[in-house]
């Protein structure tokens, strides 16, 4: 089946050839920076999704670039570092979730009411006859005094629970509106299969979530990835999903339950989790292939510390081909993130045109299957070309479009790290002021490529252009004439020669002062705790 879509696409004019990209040399780093991030957003390269035909022309694009500004092949003799995985297109029994209640039934439509889908390696997959469980958000925290799973059994059912952690509502609870790890969905999913729930349903709310209903569709809109292990993969959770909130007011009325009520005492310290008394049998066929997909890894060696290493990451996929919205099924992931991987070769670039070559390597880190998980950067982190306690940073570039000039620099999760010095002195050479951030009701901090690194102890700096611009009203004025509705996860995330990068490039500068101040003076910052920031 799979294949047969592919073929139809390219059948209407989306051809996966090579092609011929104007050379880098002579550009000035403005021009570099544009030239990447609209060539490999183009159409041509069909939104990248690893595991397509439009996999190897991107990592052969990226890999050719890393060579051209003269960076070395870091995996081997290759730029490649294979990174396997398991695709699943999950396909639900009538295309609905039936759920029977005390007082009704109710029909959840694919899509529009319910997503929802497997990671395991199996092509037959149901829930029989399943029990539903309320369970607040599903977390189990006991350094926060919190446990959502006590007192309760769900081996074998379904697990209804809220998005984002209990901080979100009530400032005195978790780290308030810094979002912990616990309020990740991946987490919620991890911990319900370590319950031994058959499937997890997260009930989506768009202000906590940080975004809507339709990134929640995109984001599953053909199949889903995940790192592959035959034993592993076993070990996770059946079934795994989201549901529309009127859905679930739909589902408590079933149950004769108060929803609102229910919500209400899951944000109080002591809530007690509970049956709903409603049952269902999810079916599903699914189409399973496994693959590799790879990190492009390039690497320029340093001098008299060239063991060491200080590593740039940047992801290369986005959501390939999916659903239309107006008219346009090519996801393009321009500002997410063809500019992340432009800033890597821009500052290649810069790095490999010093007149004196930097004491520690320099690694440049294309990384695969960020937006299925952050699965090319763990796998690196579990998987690492060169010794992690050899690894002196990890700085990270996500989303670095459309920003102009600012003031201001804004450093989040603040305090962690030694880092944090190397932020503040980078940002000072440029005029500009550090502004500490330990506000993340979005978890942005558990969504990018730098997390894996700081679970496994490797310390990494998070810093962006903040919202002073040095010129306001031109700023406003730019974004009352060419936004609207958020670009994020949809088709139109695509470049345009109106962008306004100077603030981008100001920040990949930023990063760049940090790089190359840890790659000359041996230090090897600490985290704070010993420990790394989970």
């Amino acid at each position: 089946m799979k294949k047969l879509i592919f073929m139809a696409l390219l059948a209407v004019g989306l051809p996966v050839v090579a092609q011929t990209y104007a050379p880098l040399k002579g550009m000035n780093d403005e021009t570099l920076f544009r030239t990447i991030t609209r060539e490999l957003s183009d159409d041509s390269f069909g939104g990248r999704k690893p595991l397509t035909p439009y996999e190897a022309p991107t990592l052969d694009y990226i890999a050719n670039r890393f060579k051209e500004v003269g960076l070395e092949p870091a995996a081997g003799g290759s730029y490649l570092q294979k990174v396997p995985l398991l695709e699943v297109r999950t396909h639900v029994k009538n295309n609905e979730v039936v759920v029977s209640g005390n007082r009704g039934t109710v029909r959840m439509r694919y899509w529009d009411d319910v997503v929802i889908w497997t990671l395991r390696a199996e092509e037959k997959l149901k829930v029989d006859e399943a029990d539903f469980v309320f369970v607040g958000f599903g977390i189990r925290a006991p350094e926060y005094g919190w446990d959502d799973y006590a007192g309760v059994d769900v081996k074998g059912k379904v697990v209804v629970m809220l998005v984002n952690d209990p901080g979100f509502y009530d400032d005195n609870l978790f780290r308030g509106k810094n979002m912990t790890y616990y309020g990740r969905w991946t987490y919620k999913f991890e911990e319900a299969g370590k319950q031994g729930a058959a499937a997890a349903l997260i009930i989506h709310d768009t202000e906590p979530a940080s975004y809507g209903w339709s990134v929640v569709q995109n984001s599953r809109a053909t199949s889903s990835l995940t790192l592959y292990s035959q034993e592993e993969n076993k070990k996770l959770i059946p079934f795994q999903g989201w549901i529309t909130g009127a859905s679930a007011q739909k589902l408590f009325d079933a149950a004769g339950v108060s929803l609102e009520e229910s919500v209400a005492a899951a944000k109080k310290k002591g809530f007690k989790s509970f049956p709903l008394g409603l049952r269902t049998t999810i079916e599903s066929v699914n189409d399973v292939s496994f693959g590799e997909s790879a990190n492009v890894a390039a690497v320029l060696p340093g001098t008299s510390l060239k063991d060491e290493y200080i590593i740039y990451t940047a992801h290369w996929d986005h959501l390939g081909i999916g659903q239309p919205v107006a008219g346009d099924s090519i996801y393009n992931g321009a500002s997410d993130n063809a500019t992340g991987v432009a800033a890597l070769v821009m500052m290649g670039r810069r790095f490999n045109e010093l007149s004196e070559r930097p004491k520690r390597s320099i690694l440049f880190l294309a990384v695969t299957a960020e937006e299925s998980g952050l699965l090319g950067s763990e796998y690196y982190a579990k998987n690492p070309l060169f010794p992690l306690d050899k690894t002196v940073i990890c700085l990270n570039i996500d989303s670095f479009g459309d920003n102009m000039r600012t003031s201001d620099v804004i450093l989040s999760a603040a305090g962690q790290s030694e880092t944090d010095r190397y932020v503040i002195d980078a940002a000072a050479a440029q005029g500009r002021n550090v502004v500490f951030s330990n506000y993340d009701p979005a978890g942005g901090y558990y969504r990018s490529d730098h997390f894996p690194f700081a679970k496994v102890g490797v310390p990494v700096a998070l810093a962006k252009g903040g919202s002073n611009y040095l010129d306001p009203q031109a700023a406003q004025a730019h974004r009352a004439k060419y936004y609207g509705a958020s670009t994020y996860h949809q088709p139109s995330d695509e470049y345009h020669e109106w962008w306004n990068v100077s603030g981008s490039l100001e920040d990949i500068y930023l990063y760049y002062a940090i790089g190359l101040r840890l790659a000359n003076d041996g230090y090897f910052p600490k985290w704070y705790d010993g420990k790394g920031h989970k």
